[in-house]
């Protein structure tokens, strides 16, 4: 159920999409992470004015609040974002696990301004040898001894 609080962070969500695509950082997504009722990390879209493909709203705000808890787990968080996230968004949030996710506009809404990540998803659908970027694989039984050793390693941190 959406609540007050829920519309005032959305809106901060909205609010930073605006101003990083005034200011030139990027386009027009924003995103913000709250933890018991404080916003714990926030960012607009940082692709164009970083040269990162990856610097979507989701991911650097995703990033900030990790480093404010010192984790990688975004346990008892919500996220919200301006947009419904991308493939690459959702696969963060979901490694990211926070309790809850709220988006504004649909991405439709961001298809008509240009931003269409249809395509990822019908590339996903497919096997890795019909897509488009040629994809092969190789020396898999070299990179299966990593695991063997993770699976064995006793100091690791599961995640």
């Amino acid at each position: 159920m959406i609540n007050e609080q829920d519309t005032r962070f959305l809106r901060r969500a909205i609010a930073l999409a605006r101003e990083g695509m005034l200011t030139g950082r990027g386009g027009p997504f924003g995103a913000v992470v709250v933890k018991d009722g404080e916003i714990i990390g926030e960012s607009s879209n940082c692709v164009t004015s970083t040269n990162d493909p990856t610097a979507h709203a989701e991911v650097m705000a995703i990033r900030a609040a990790c480093a404010t808890l010192g984790t990688f787990q975004l346990d008892g968080c919500t996220l919200y974002t301006s947009c419904e996230p991308c493939p690459m968004c959702l696969g963060a949030i979901y490694w990211a696990r926070p309790a809850r996710v709220l988006y504004a506009a649909e991405h439709t809404d961001a298809a008509i301004a240009g931003f269409d990540d249809s395509f990822i998803y019908a590339e996903l659908a497919k096997p890795y040898t019909h897509r488009s970027i040629p994809t092969e694989q190789s020396l898999q039984n070299e990179a299966k001894t990593v695991f063997i050793e993770w699976a064995d390693k006793h100091d690791k941190v599961a995640y």
